[in-house]
């Protein structure tokens, strides 16, 4: 079905706001939480997901286009035919209808968790042997860790931590009192986050108690302020968050870890964005606290639930129910490459794809590790965007070092928020003498790829991992990814060009194979688009299929229109942000795209072009955003294996397929399922038993 506009009105008829297609991102996120299929706690950890998302989407892209309000910029080019100011009222009125919303969906779990003997409880509702319990835990575990700031009377107001969750407490204080001048008065409690937000009460029969730790706090105030004397004193929740844009200073005399170092220390000082608070807040209360921290009508204050940081709830505890929780499925083996045996020897002989978390990330560990012991492997190089808290990658490469081998680690210390993690591994692998290359300048490298050099009968092979996600052990369970394991010399020599590039940034290579972001992508992608134009003029079988996590570059989206008004049928799977509107006459009636958002986060990103039937498939780390294309480093692999080929067409079909988790992508921007009369298909559960199906037909 085509929708009719008028594409020569504005910008903002063709494109989709970037900001707002962002927030209907969330929306499916925030559908997941309501949908009542899901297991309980899991639909509390997507409201976790939610609140998270919300953060970060604040600290950068709300931040962004606050930044060119206040340079006096309308941002109508940048923002697709919409002004930045009209931009923050939308996105602020949008959040505040997502965030009552989510505040609904909360109370309708917490009725349903009831039902299953699970309460979690607020101040009021503490019984005396709780109340007891709660006390020790207090003064045993919460109090060394809080930190209470008196700032009635304070005559510069305390900086406040981003993201941080505050207990605002007014005191009417009593006549008796002397301790202060003013009639009422006010402290900041900061809630810790070195302590689980949810503290589980002693169990009473079949009944299970949680509460959370701000009702603790709240439950023990007259403990904490025993000193003073008052009449009456409440508390409630306010948050602030603040642009995390990374300035980093041009020292030429600090190294670029000093200088990551210390912006990542001035983000905590940065410009507030946002502003959340209880809305049953006294009115009094909330004037103090905005004037006292400068906040303006250009931030987004918005009016909350009694608890703030929702993203804690990713971290509900279990509560000994997995009947509440999804039905853990272990990540299976590849068929015919066994951990047990040489990795090398295998890959030799041909390619292997990995799918995570449907298959197991120990491949991608063992690989290193078998590199870090095998005698005959003289060198490691490796790309490092984001790793685990506690990551075998890393110990990987020190162990290969402490056995002579060459290893280069090119890290990205500007990895969004975790620049912190990333130095902190830089330093360790630093003391360790492994051999650092801190990036190209100008451009962040997102790529993913490994490179080994191993010595067999006196001819130097190499072996290459090109991956569309991060080497990274925790995310490698959640989301999805590819992993193509290849000894085909054409691919691993232009492995080598990226590295080699990497230290001498001023010599452009050229390549035969990868596409390599960002002197390539763009064009290589506008030729293979033109392709399919040509080939459908000429009769010639032409289609596109497209994975990603986000389209947002406007250029890419006109040659798609360009490809859609010549006839080309395209497909696309887009995840988050999603700026091409799909659907319309005259512009992109053949175009048709779906949303998948479901128990792990879709995360791959494929190209698969027609060709005239002699199919191209690429993976690739790089999204269609005008920073993936034109400033970074990315890759873009050919699959030339015929089965893999072949599984990830299988892979693209099942996604297509699904009716139970895909949202339909639209002109109306209204997250509407996508149902059929064909029986139901979970795409992430269905390709789960694709891949069993394959170890059993083995």
């Amino acid at each position: 079905m085509t929708e009719k506009i008028e594409t020569h009105t504005s910008k903002r008829n063709i494109y989709n706001n970037r900001e707002l297609s962002w927030l209907q991102f969330n929306a499916r996120v925030l559908q997941e939480a309501n949908d009542k299929k899901i297991p309980l706690i899991e639909r509390l950890r997507f409201l976790g997901i939610f609140s998270n998302n919300l953060d970060e989407f604040f600290k950068v892209r709300y931040a962004t286009i606050k930044r060119i309000v206040e340079a006096g910029k309308m941002g109508r080019n940048f923002l697709g035919g919409i002004s930045a100011k009209d931009l923050l009222e939308e996105i602020t009125q949008t959040v505040i209808d997502q965030q009552a919303h989510s505040l609904n969906i909360l109370s309708d779990i917490q009725e349903e968790l009831k039902k299953e003997n699970i309460f979690i409880i607020d101040e009021t509702e503490v019984s005396p042997e709780q109340s007891k319990f709660i006390s020790e835990y207090f003064v045993r575990n919460v109090s060394p860790a809080m930190m209470t700031i008196m700032i009635g009377e304070l005559d510069e107001f305390p900086s406040l931590r981003d993201s941080a969750a505050y207990l605002a407490v007014k005191m009417v204080m009593s006549k008796e009192d002397e301790t202060f001048e003013a009639k009422h008065n006010y402290a900041l409690i900061e809630i810790p986050r070195t302590i689980n937000r949810f503290v589980v009460l002693p169990q009473e029969g079949e009944k299970q108690y949680v509460i959370i730790l701000d009702d603790l706090i709240r439950h023990c105030l007259h403990n904490i302020f025993s000193i003073f004397k008052y009449e009456s004193i409440s508390a409630h929740m306010i948050k602030i968050t603040r642009d995390a844009e990374l300035d980093i200073d041009s020292d030429l005399s600090r190294s670029f870890i000093d200088k990551i170092s210390k912006s990542v220390k001035n983000r905590s000082v940065g410009d507030p964005v946002r502003f959340v608070y209880d809305k049953n807040i006294d009115k009094t209360t909330l004037q103090f606290l905005l004037k006292k921290m400068g906040i303006d009508k250009t931030d987004s204050i918005i009016p909350g639930g009694r608890y703030h940081n929702r993203r804690d709830y990713m971290g509900f505890p279990r509560l000994g129910r997995p009947d509440l929780q999804y039905e853990p499925k272990e990540p299976l083996p590849i068929p015919g490459l066994s951990l047990q045996g040489s990795l090398f020897d295998k890959i030799a002989e041909k390619d292997y794809l990995l799918h995570t978390p449907y298959q197991t990330f120990s491949y991608v560990v063992k690989f290193l590790r078998e590199a870090a012991l095998d005698p005959k492997v003289k060198s490691i190089r490796i790309t490092i965007y984001r790793l685990a808290e506690v990551s075998h990658i890393a110990s990987s490469l020190i162990n290969a070092k402490k056995n002579g081998k060459d290893v280069t680690v090119q890290i990205e210390l500007r990895a969004r928020f975790d620049e912190e993690a990333n130095i902190g591994y830089a330093e360790l692998l630093q003391s360790e003498d492994i051999r650092l290359i801190f990036g190209v300048k100008g451009l962040k490298v997102h790529s993913k790829v490994c490179l080994i050099e191993r010595l067999e009968n006196d001819k130097l092979m190499r072996y290459g991992i090109i991956s569309t996600g991060n080497f990274n052990e925790s995310t490698a369970r959640i989301y999805t990814d590819y992993t193509l394991f290849t000894a085909d010399q054409r691919i691993c020599k232009e492995i080598y060009k990226v590295f080699e590039f990497f230290e001498v940034n001023y010599q452009v290579k050229k390549y035969r194979h990868l596409i390599v972001s960002p002197h390539y992508t763009r064009n290589a992608l506008y030729h293979l688009i033109e392709n399919e134009i040509k080939n459908k003029k000429a009769g010639l079988p032409s289609g596109i299929k497209l994975k990603l996590n986000s389209l947002s570059d406007f250029k890419m989206i006109d040659k798609l229109y360009e490809a859609s008004r010549a006839g080309v049928k395209i497909k696309m799977i887009v995840r988050g942000i999603c700026c091409l509107i799909p659907g319309v006459e005259g512009m992109s009636e053949n175009i048709e795209a779906i949303s998948i958002v479901g128990k792990f986060l879709e995360h791959p990103r494929l190209f698969i072009f027609e060709n005239a039937g002699d199919i191209k498939v690429y993976i690739s780390s790089a999204d269609f955003m005008g920073r993936n294309l034109d400033n970074r480093v990315e890759i873009t692999c050919p699959i030339y294996n015929a089965d893999i080929k072949k599984e990830i067409l299988e892979n693209f079909e099942i996604g297509w397929s699904d009716n139970v988790k895909a949202r339909v992508i639209s002109i109306k921007n209204d997250n509407a399922y996508l149902k059929n009369d064909k029986p139901p298909v979970r795409s992430q559960f269905k390709m789960y038993d694709y891949y069993l199906n394959k170890l059993e037909v083995k």
